[in-house]
């Protein structure tokens, strides 16, 4: 008996083998046809026989530098991040759900062309092939991927348009049935706040009339969190070269170049998102909603969330409920809420990957067409010298009857979108005789000097957009370029002209000046600040003033006009009254002496780079090893963006967003770039390219790409096949 049940066991075990078994061996034999290059900085530089090939090394590098921020941006997107961080974030992953289920993901991957359901398989494949080689890596909460998981981005990317729904007012509606106010916006949105620091990016696009070789360049300069992309690099025999920064988990290049051309991606305030209020009522037992002469059914389901307690996992159901316009989110007065956004995965996928192999601006162009890039303006340059630009990419249609700003009537059909504006609609620029492009996360219509687009030949809400101080600094190095070459570019995007305290501090020592009712014991910190060229740098005392006083009036300073952006900051230096400013300066030196003993500090001892481990949330301590930075926040117009403040405990600010990948790219008969990370490549403390580039970071030392494989061979550090790593 003994024997027979032994004999039914091996039976039992063997025939559970082969799948398992099947699948590694799959793996493995991808892993063959890739090779890996890790270069003197740690870069991987992945080359494979295929496209597919290519993103398996791709993923299976990523994983190699930091697992977990791979694992959290799929969490948080696929809707399971309370399974990793507990019961308050529940309404992040009902949100998730609300705008795609698991069988909606399921069937979008099922619907994909099959060239790119090959690229989601080898993603998914890449990954777990890493968890599979490193049985020490032990995930929180996604222990297989799967290869409809990228459908979970709203645009192809990681983040984007989802953010800006409150998960506050989807808790308020979906556990309590509440509505809440309006914003001061009108709307029911999640707006970035004007006092805190700017999120975006720079990308500038300069033709040959204004570099030493003839040839165009492109910079390329997002402002993110740090760490949030590392630089990759990506090969196949198929066509694919592609050199960039790459979102972790992301399968294709977002900003960065081939052999023939190069995109930058900036933020924009494009309005591509709308909310329209349903009149619902229930009949018959039935949820209805008005829509026109007629009374549709609310499409009414439910979703089991999980959720971690202590050392438990417990669930909750919610009810979802949509409408032809989208899912509902909220709730104003009595009314329910949808909020409408651009969700076509396939299609976003498809221009996110598609962008990174092509040749030409008319191959780039027809790649726009497809227009689901929502939140993003693109800045483009090439090798046949075209330099170009996109304000936004998906913008629906709209009546201009309404006011898309609010909240509109989502019972009148005349407020349906109307599809989607053309390229030829949306604010474009290609080629102007001024020779350059620029976008600061600011107006398009001053991006090109005289050439720029005229405001009044678009709809308001094609370009919301406000100037900004970058954008005013931008403008103004640009205007001077001349020769440019690639250090060249390095040191325009560097330059450390504040234009914000262009107004500011004038006005204070104006204050100063005309007072007669003056503290006399500031007079050696005016005198200083009456000096100072409004350059930032380490040694600068001024700068340390300067910060100390601007954040303190963005925080204390009275607006009466409720003026935005740079008029806000210029009336502090030139419309408000002298008192004012002389209180808050002396308030904001008595906040510096307090933190460092003497306002006369310089910039260097207060504004550093830190980074004491792999954390994804980090902890700072003015007590161990940090860098001083000469940069300054993009708020006061820095290009080169440092956005540092105070965290838990210190005194000192340390910076956490701002310049994180950087490249400068210049495009002739081969390509050439130079590159720099915030930090280093890899989130391990542990490896050698954790912190080997945060020296040349305060010191915008750049290093040079090596783009061509006999380059990338000459600084090779490793060589190795995935799961055969030394």
């Amino acid at each position: 008996m003994k024997k027979l049940f032994f004999l039914l066991f091996i039976s039992v075990l063997y025939s559970c083998q082969p799948k398992a078994t099947d699948e590694v061996s799959q793996w493995e034999a991808q892993a063959e046809n890739v090779t890996i290059i890790r270069d003197d900085f740690g870069v991987p530089h992945i080359y494979g026989k295929t496209d597919a090939d290519a993103v398996f090394g791709l993923l299976y590098a990523q994983c190699e530098d930091d697992f977990a921020r791979v694992e959290r941006n799929y969490v948080w997107a696929t809707g399971r991040l309370a399974e990793m961080e507990g019961e308050d974030a529940l309404y992040s992953d009902l949100r998730a759900r609300l705008y795609m289920t698991v069988e909606e993901a399921k069937a979008a991957y099922d619907a994909s062309p099959k060239w790119l359901q090959e690229l989601c398989d080898a993603y998914a494949d890449g990954i777990n092939y890493y968890l599979h080689t490193h049985p020490e890596v032990q995930p929180k909460v996604l222990t297989r991927f799967e290869p409809w998981f990228p459908m979970f981005f709203s645009e192809g990317s990681i983040g984007g348009d989802i953010e800006s729904i409150s998960t506050r007012r989807v808790k308020s509606f979906y556990e309590n049935d509440q509505s809440l106010a309006l914003t001061e916006f009108g709307d029911g949105l999640t707006h970035l706040d004007p006092y805190e620091e700017p999120k975006g990016s720079n990308g500038f696009a300069i033709a040959g009339q204004h570099t030493a070789s003839g040839d165009a360049m492109l910079l390329i300069n997002p402002h993110t969190s740090f760490y949030f992309r590392p630089e990759v690099h990506v090969v196949s025999e198929e066509g694919l070269n592609a050199y960039g920064a790459v979102t972790w988990g992301q399968f294709f290049v977002y900003q960065g170049f081939n052999d023939r051309m190069g995109w930058m991606h900036t933020s924009t305030a494009v309005d591509f998102i709308d909310e329209f209020v349903e009149e619902v009522s229930e009949v018959d037992g039935k949820l209805k909603y008005k829509y026109g002469e007629e009374m549709r059914d609310v499409q009414v389901s439910e979703v089991t969330l999980k959720y971690k307690e202590g050392n438990e996992m417990k669930e909750r159901t919610f009810p979802m409920y949509r409408t032809h316009h989208g899912p509902v989110t909220h709730k104003l007065d009595d009314k329910w809420v949808v909020t409408k956004i651009n969700w076509d995965p396939v299609n976003a996928l498809t221009q996110s990957y598609t962008r990174t192999k092509l040749k030409t601006n008319d191959e780039f162009r027809k790649m726009m067409d497809i227009r689901t890039n929502s939140s993003n303006n693109t800045v483009y340059a090439d090798a046949d010298g075209n330099i170009a630009y996109y304000h936004g990419n998906f913008i629906p249609k709209r009546d201009p009857q309404f006011d898309y700003s609010k909240p509109v009537d989502g019972s009148n059909p005349a407020t349906d979108w109307q599809g989607k504006h053309t390229v030829d609609e949306v604010i474009t620029i290609f080629n102007p005789a001024n020779g350059w492009i620029q976008n600061c996360n600011s107006t398009p219509f001053t991006a090109a000097l005289e050439f720029s687009p005229k405001k009044e030949d678009y709809p308001v809400y094609m370009a919301p957009d406000e100037e900004n101080f970058r954008g005013v600094h931008a403008v103004k190095v640009l205007k001077e370029a001349k020769d440019l070459t690639l250090d060249g570019l390095i040191e325009l995007a560097y330059d450390p002209y504040l234009p914000a305290f262009e107004k500011l501090i004038p006005g204070l020592v104006e204050a100063y000046d005309k007072s007669s009712k003056k503290n006399t014991d500031l007079k050696p910190a005016i005198d200083v600040l009456r000096a100072w060229d409004m350059k930032t740098s380490k040694e600068s005392v001024a700068m340390s003033m300067a910060y100390y006083y601007g954040s303190l009036y963005s925080r204390m300073g009275k607006n009466p006009e409720r003026l935005s952006g740079n008029e806000r900051v210029d009336y502090y230096g030139t419309g408000s009254p002298y008192s004012e400013r002389l209180e808050i300066f002396e308030a904001s030196i008595k906040e510096l002496e307090a933190d460092f003993g003497t306002w006369n500090t310089p910039w260097g001892e207060i504004n550093r780079f830190q980074r004491l481990n792999g954390d994804i949330d980090l902890k700072y301590d003015d007590n161990k090893e940090s860098i001083a930075i000469g940069m300054a926040s993009a708020r006061w117009g820095a290009l080169a963006s440092f956005g540092a403040s105070k965290k838990p405990g210190t005194n000192r600010i340390y910076g956490s967003s701002g310049n994180s990948f950087v490249a400068v790219v210049e495009f002739g008969d081969k390509v050439k770039a130079k590159s720099l990370l915030a930090g280093g490549q890899s989130g391990d403390p542990a490896s050698p390219h954790f912190y080997d580039q945060a020296q040349r970071y305060a010191d915008a030392e750049f290093k040079d790409v090596a783009y061509y494989r006999e380059d990338v061979e000459a600084r090779a550090a490793e060589t190795y096949k995935p799961g055969k790593r030394k």
